[in-house]
């Protein structure tokens, strides 16, 4: 607009009354004029964002041309699974060497000794001390190879990081071993995986060792590396069986005086051969290439790289056992952008400790330590108002989240979340969860609570732990997001169970680079898990929701058949029992040559005791599982969920026994990944199930 314009635009006689208007206002009518705008700007400026959600949520997978109905995710701009985020990162060599380019040789690695704050060492000394361990086990007489494989029985602790980039650094194997896995299964492992050598945190791990040696189960063991302090009766004990028990900083030296120069790994060339537990037999060893574990750690890095940019700054806390891929996968993630990894002190007891100390920005989890903190927080919310004000803030929290905000700032937070946030350390950015199904309650309330960007992943070892994702923007619960990068996903018929692909319901299977290259020495078990084109078949089944996300509603490998022909799928059953507010856990369980189901179950001990009440029983905990009346009020409300649910009649528990010690790892009836072992919880039940049928008359 021209300067002679304008001025004959404000001499427009409208104008010219509304100033004259505003000349007649009262001066703190116009101030308030003022405030409202000022605020109305404010808000504008400061009012929460939505995350940018790098895809169409409601288009977040699409099906791939000639592939039988394969789905890719749609943040990838071709039907080829990713292999690689960054092109100088193929291997887990590379990560760390990339790791320490980001870092500017920042901190790397920390721990801790009771009520003292986290030490931390370099990525150039672990570097080098990594160096020394590779060049100690050449002069061992070992290969730099990728057909020399090394144990690692350890706690999580900086030693773990340094020993196997030692190995990586030299293109050799580790093997995770872990006390849950059982003795026997240990000895299994060293003589499957042909260990002459492992590396051991604990005098007492060595001496169980040195055991099976003396009992000629391991008569293959050669050398073990101990990371703690020990007696030289240690040293004599192995002496006398044939086995050279040395220090770790002893075998740090002799590679220090002994240095080689690195000769690192191809992205094809074995990185892990990890054990995975099961429910049943032998422990299978799941061959893990760097290019299967850099592909899922890319695929993840693709899916967040506009929401999370992960940098040096991040902390990681490392408490999952490093004997699994998921936690494999986070640390690697980690190193890849030289963040710090700090490790907890050994007991989950001091978890919470070691989270205020560390501060973290990035917190994996696994649905049992969700579900104990959902549980603690309400628990404290002991009272009617407390409740009501806990539900009032997290829904409006919850309304945020289905508008794709994410914070920690608002009202609720400073008020309501705080000592939840700061209990976590105050500075956490990013929570992923996966290993086991999450209630889609507790994982919402958690998501509003926490105010973090938290993820729900879905895989298993067989696919280098991730093969779904959620992804930034969808907050939503109930599912495990959509393919990642890094491979396709199908479903196939599972006509027993009714599950048809053409209905958008069967077996989940999995092709791409992160899909593993089979079972040691198991080509039967190999055949099983992998068709001949290349598909994983995981034995979970699964939906495609409308929006392209996967949900998982069944398990395949556990149905049988009752005595009229009707096939039972009992972890379908199970996971909508466990809804029930008394009950914590349930083993459902039938036999061929019985028409019926009865059930094992282990009330909550936090919510047995006030639901009793309201029913009109008390006692103490042993008290009310022994109580007839209690039982029956428990099955009628489990009998109420199943119908619910849509269950059929066969389906449902005719009888049950209470139980009053939770299934665990530790008296092993769950499988370290939190599964329930089937056929050790038939064997402990084995009278209760017994009694069961020979009463209930139907």
């Amino acid at each position: 607009m021209q300067a002679h314009e304008l001025f004959r635009y404000l001499r427009m006689p409208e104008l010219m009354d509304l100033r004259q208007y505003v000349r007649t206002l009262p001066t703190n009518t116009l101030m308030g004029f003022g405030a409202f705008a000022a605020l109305t700007t404010f808000w504008y400026a400061t009012r929460p964002k939505a995350l940018k959600p790098p895809c169409d949520l409601s288009m977040q997978s699409v099906e791939v041309e000639g592939t039988d109905g394969a789905r890719r995710s749609t943040i990838l701009e071709s039907d080829e699974p990713l292999s690689f985020f960054y092109d100088d990162v193929t291997t887990l060599y590379e990560i760390f060497q990339r790791g320490m380019q980001m870092s500017n040789n920042g901190p790397c690695l920390g721990s801790r000794k009771p009520d003292q704050p986290y030490e931390w060492i370099s990525y150039k000394e672990v570097a080098d001390k990594a160096e020394c361990v590779g060049s100690a086990l050449l002069q061992k007489g070992y290969k730099a190879s990728p057909d020399q494989y090394f144990g690692i029985f350890a706690q999580n602790r900086p030693e773990w990081v340094i020993i196997e980039q030692g190995c990586y650094a030299y293109s050799m194997v580790v093997v995770p071993l872990y006390d849950t896995l059982g003795n026997e299964a240990i000895t299994y492992i060293i003589n499957k995986a042909e260990l002459s050598l492992v590396f051991v945190d604990k005098p007492e791990k060595t001496n169980l060792m040195l055991e099976s040696v003396e009992n000629k189960l391991t008569p293959i063991l050669k050398i073990i590396v101990v990371m703690d302090p020990f007696d030289i009766d240690l040293v004599e004990r192995g002496k006398k069986c044939g086995v050279e028990v040395i220090s770790m900083k002893a075998f740090e030296d002799l590679g220090r005086a002994n240095r080689r120069k690195p000769k690192p790994p191809s992205s094809g060339d074995l990185a892990v051969i990890c054990f995975t537990s099961g429910t049943t037999g032998n422990p299978k060893g799941a061959l893990i290439t760097h290019q299967n574990v850099v592909s899922d750690c890319s695929a993840f890095v693709k899916v967040t790289e506009k929401t999370l940019h992960l940098n040096s700054s991040d902390t990681h806390i490392s408490y999952l056992p490093l004997a699994h891929m998921y936690e494999q996968l986070m640390m690697c993630v980690m190193l890849c952008h030289g963040a710090k990894i700090g490790f907890f002190q050994g007991d989950i007891r001091l978890l919470m400790d070691d989270l205020k100390m560390l501060q973290p920005t990035i917190f994996p989890v696994v649905p049992r330590l969700l579900n104990r903190m959902f549980d603690k927080i309400f628990g404290q919310a002991n009272t009617t108002m407390k409740r009501w004000i806990l539900d009032f803030a997290s829904k409006r929290k919850e309304a945020e989240l289905r508008s794709g905000i994410i914070r920690n700032n608002s009202l609720w937070d400073k008020f309501i979340f705080h000592k939840i946030q700061a209990s976590l350390g105050g500075k956490v950015r990013l929570m992923i969860t996966g290993a086991a199904p999450v209630s889609a309650t507790v994982l919402t309330f958690l998501r509003a609570a926490l105010g973090c960007q938290f993820y729900e992943g879905y895989g298993q070892t067989e696919c280098t732990a991730g093969c779904s994702l959620t992804v930034p923007g969808d907050w939503t619960a109930g599912h495990v997001g959509a393919p990642m990068p890094c491979c396709l996903i199908k479903l196939v018929d599972v006509e027993e169970m009714n599950y048809l692909a053409a209905k958008g319901e069967g077996e989940i299977c999995v092709k791409g680079p992160n899909v593993f290259k089979g079972y040691l020495k198991d080509p039967a078990k190999t055949a099983e898990a992998l068709d001949k084109d290349g598909w994983l078949h995981t034995g979970d089944v699964g939906k495609w929701l409308p929006n392209g996300t996967l949900k998982i509603i069944d398990r395949k490998k556990h149905i049988f058949k009752l005595a009229q022909g009707e096939y039972i799928a009992p972890e379908k059953i199970e996971n909508i029992y466990q809804r029930s507010e008394p009950v914590a856990q349930v083993f459902v369980y039938g036999e061929s040559l019985q028409a019926f189901l009865i059930g094992i179950v282990v009330p909550d001990v936090e919510t047995l005791s006030p639901w009793a009440k309201k029913k009109g029983f008390s006692g103490s905990i042993t008290d009310l599982c022994r109580n007839k009346d209690v039982k029956k009020a428990i099955l009628e409300d489990m009998v109420r969920l199943g119908k619910e649910a849509g269950l059929k009649t066969f389906e449902q528990v005719k009888g049950i026994a209470l139980h009053s010690e939770l299934f665990s790892v530790e008296n092993g009836l769950l499988t370290p990944t939190l599964k329930a072992k089937r056929p050790e919880l038939r064997k402990y039940f084995r009278a209760q199930i017994d009694e069961l049928y020979s009463t209930i008359k139907i």
